[in-house]
């Protein structure tokens, strides 16, 4: 009901229309009788004894703006935000533009003319080259960014070895959504557009590209932040069950605090799109990615000639 029909009922005073109770009350002069709104909601069934009391509706206030503070953005920790400041920086230096590079590692023609049908015969051999360059290339950037953390120099260089094998590849996809098309299921790595065709054409198994290509979109929908894919990546990096690790229970905090700056980030951030139990699901896709890394590692060892060309992806992935 109306505020002032409250007040009205609330307060002891009698109220009387001059108007001997004709006054019309509408949207844009309802507050002009206070006796002619009051009968009219009475009329309309509003009922006197169930409006609350003065110390009831304060009551119920009290606890709304209780619950109000419980929905209030979380604020990180003076440690949490210097840790994203630490990712970012790094991910700026090393990650960020490697995608606008690709062009550099003598791209087959038709990856430039994405609009156009991929021939029926392509080129296998240049893509093949072309495809091992940008990954190594982009396992070289993710080197250069895990060793521009100060956390992850604090490991032993047996541990950093270790965590990278495991994470490298899985870190590679989380930068590379980034740059999904949802509407073209490409690719977009600056003037070049890759397809699952190309990957097709490589000689990846149907089944794996398809398992990677719905990974790509399930993430993409997520419409995450920059922070949100670094400290995602993080994550990934500092995993304690990964084989060959000696610091289990250093790299398992590590993952810890990396985990709740996360979650204290999302908790933080307007809602949005998928953003109901974002967190959950940032773990559950996780979970896949390390199947991905799996399939991956076998993928390239059983493409001819690819692993040859590829040295520092089949030692990560041996």
């Amino acid at each position: 009901w109306p505020k002032s029909s409250r007040r009205t009922v609330t307060r002891s005073t009698g109220l009387t229309c001059p108007f001997a109770g004709r006054c019309e009350v509408n949207k844009t002069q309802r507050r002009h009788c206070p006796a002619c709104r009051l009968q009219k909601c009475l009329d309309a069934g509003m009922k006197k004894d169930m409006i609350l009391s003065a110390e009831a509706l304060a009551l119920r206030r009290a606890k709304q703006a209780q619950r109000r503070a419980q929905r209030a953005p979380s604020q990180l920790s003076d440690k949490q935000k210097e840790l994203v400041r630490t990712l970012l920086g790094a991910h700026t230096r090393h990650v960020g533009t490697m995608f606008d590079q690709f062009v550099q590692f003598r791209p087959p023609a038709h990856l430039f003319v994405r609009h156009q049908h991929l021939p029926v015969s392509v080129p296998v051999p240049p893509l093949l080259t072309h495809f091992a360059e940008i990954n190594t290339f982009m396992v070289q950037q993710i080197i250069k960014f895990t060793k521009d953390l100060p956390l992850f120099r604090s490991l032993p260089m047996e541990d950093q070895i270790s965590l990278l094998k495991g994470a490298a590849v899985e870190m590679c996809h989380i930068a590379l959504n980034t740059t999904f098309c949802l509407q073209t299921q490409n690719f977009l790595c600056g003037p070049l557009h890759y397809a699952i065709e190309d990957g097709a054409h490589v000689g990846f198994q149907e089944q794996f590209l398809e398992l990677l290509f719905r990974f790509h979109g399930t993430l993409r929908r997520l419409q995450l932040q920059e922070p949100e894919y670094v400290l995602m990546a993080a994550m990934a990096l500092f995993s304690p069950d990964r084989p060959g690790v000696t610091r289990r229970e250093q790299i398992d905090h590590l993952q810890e605090v990396t985990a709740l700056t996360l979650q204290s980030y999302i908790e933080g951030q307007q809602p949005r799109p998928g953003s109901r139990f974002l967190y959950a699901k940032l773990l559950g896709l996780l979970a896949e990615l390390r199947s991905i890394n799996n399939a991956f590692g076998y993928q390239i060892r059983h493409i001819q000639g690819l692993a040859a060309m590829m040295p520092l992806l089949q030692e990560i992935c041996s």
